[in-house]
């Protein structure tokens, strides 16, 4: 009796066996296809490659590039006379004196806002009148104004 039962416990083992043997096999062959494929895929990625670099090199080509360039440009050679030295170049202009001010600062100034403050209790104040830009630029995180440099 003892001999059956270790009889059936050894062949419902190598069933099993059987079994995970073959899954194994089915999942290397699905591996084995899924690898074909990648590189079925990157053999034509690189022919693509190889054709854009051969239709890069036509398209780049200087010979190509000129006959465009005469064909569709009206362009003149260019005359030795029309090279000059940099002594020969205006002085750079004054700077204005009148656009110096600050326009983000002049932003800021017009629309400041004093920051709100609650009283201990928490409970918000009435409305303020808001600050006159006098007020304004007198406060420590506003800076001065900058004046014009003496002429």
């Amino acid at each position: 009796m003892i001999l059956r039962i270790l009889n059936l416990v050894v062949i419902g083992t190598l069933v099993l066996a059987a079994a995970w043997v073959y899954r194994i096999k089915f999942d290397a062959t699905v591996q084995a296809e899924h690898l074909a494929k990648l590189r079925s895929e990157v053999r034509h990625e690189r022919d693509q490659i190889a054709t854009l670099r051969a239709e890069w090199g036509q398209l780049d080509d200087p010979a190509r590039i000129q006959a465009l360039a005469k064909r569709f440009l009206q362009l003149k050679t260019i005359a030795p006379t029309q090279f000059d030295s940099l002594d020969h170049l205006p002085e750079r202009p004054a700077p204005d004196v009148t656009a110096s001010t600050d326009p983000i600062g002049g932003l800021i100034i017009e629309n400041f806002e004093e920051p709100e403050t609650f009283g201990s209790t928490g409970s918000i104040p009435a409305t303020s009148p808001p600050a006159s830009p006098a007020d304004i630029s007198a406060h420590p995180l506003v800076p001065p104004a900058r004046e014009p440099p003496p002429q």
